[in-house]
């Protein structure tokens, strides 16, 4: 069951997600609170589940991370044991930015970077396609990204 949101929750929310840096103060102020029931609020959202944790937006081009790749991943059958050893084995490669069971065709979807393509190449060759299980590997490049999952969440009215 969703957490009760107000108007200040979803103000404070959207501070947050657009600047984690602000202060309580700074936020207390943006909210028209007193330091301390604001904190409590930010406190209670935690709690909640509603603020997961607070991050640095870093850009992957800056740190030379050229080529994103969306790489759908077939495998040849599934249970428990295999299922675990598939997820541990993507969970370990670094440059698996996400990772998605999905339904469809395929049974996962993972967000890939790598520095270029020779880079993705040998990355596809050496590990993804020795993932525990794999039947069938389609790899779809990200040309231009328009929208990222970094861009925020819609905060519910």
């Amino acid at each position: 069951m969703p957490t009760e949101i107000d108007a200040i929750d979803r103000q404070l929310l959207q501070a947050l997600q657009d600047n984690a840096r602000l202060t309580s103060g700074e936020l207390a102020q943006m909210a028209h609170l007193s330091q301390s029931p604001c904190w409590r609020r930010i406190k209670r959202m935690e709690e909640a589940g509603l603020i997961g944790g607070y991050h640095a937006r870093l850009d992957r081009r800056a740190l030379g991370y050229g080529v994103m790749a969306f790489v759908m991943i077939g495998i040849d059958h599934q249970n428990e044991a295999r299922s675990l050893d598939f997820e541990q084995a993507v969970c370990a490669i670094p440059e698996v930015v996400m990772f998605h069971g999905i339904a469809g065709p395929e049974d996962f979807l993972l967000v890939v970077i790598a520095r270029d393509l020779d880079a993705y190449s040998e990355l596809l060759q050496r590990k993804l396609q020795r993932l525990p299980g794999v039947k069938q590997v389609r790899t779809y490049f990200s040309l231009q990204e328009f929208k990222g999952t970094l861009g925020g969440l819609p905060i519910p009215k």
